[in-house]
């Protein structure tokens, strides 16, 4: 019987994100995985049960990773600027210190595993977004508006500025990079666009 290596365990899921990031789910193979990873195909049965259970596995790992990080020092009942003020911190810091693995979810998303990676995700994150939501239009700081409106004006600027840092390039084929200044003029103006 062979036994969990924790140190392998880590070095393969590491391997994999990367892999991902650079070649896509299509270039993606558990024996590309073993080569690039050091290990014997072999190996990685020990911790996974085929592709498919590898890829739900690494993108729950991180999804929870992204929920609790968007969650840090948030409450649902926070004044609607200071929460949001709070998220986009969260967001920004996630994704500018995480680049490939924030690149690896996106992938995930973007692909037939979504639901089997999104729908798990923890059900405190779900509940405080959609309450923070609600308490902000019941206390009349914003004006009533879905769910997928709000998100679209509340959190794509911020994404939009994240992605031409990535690319390093604005979409006038500038070089771009991301700083706080252009965060919080952006922020402000999310805020204005709320609150109208």
């Amino acid at each position: 019987m062979r036994y969990r290596d924790e140190h392998k365990e880590l070095l393969v899921k590491e391997r994999a994100i990367e892999m991902i990031v650079r070649e896509g789910l299509d270039g993606f193979s558990m024996q590309k995985l073993a080569k690039e990873a050091g290990v014997s195909p072999a190996t990685l049965y020990i911790y996974y049960k085929d592709k498919e259970d590898l890829l739900i596995q690494l993108g729950y790992e991180e999804a929870t990773r992204l929920t609790t990080t968007i969650l840090k020092n948030f409450d649902p009942n926070m004044k609607f600027e200071e929460g949001m003020r709070v998220q986009w911190r969260n967001r920004a810091d996630y994704w500018l210190e995480n680049p490939v693995r924030a690149s690896f979810l996106e992938q995930l998303r973007h692909s037939p595993l979504r639901t089997r990676v999104f729908e798990a995700l923890d059900t405190e994150f779900v509940a405080s977004m959609g309450r923070f939501l609600h308490n902000a239009i019941d206390n009349k700081e914003i004006k009533p508006l879905t769910k997928e409106a709000f998100w679209s004006v509340a959190y794509a600027p911020l994404y939009n500025l994240i992605r031409f840092h990535t690319e390093g390039i604005s979409l006038a084929g500038e070089p771009f990079q991301f700083s706080e200044e252009i965060m919080w003029q952006t922020f402000a103006l999310v805020m204005k666009a709320l609150k109208a």
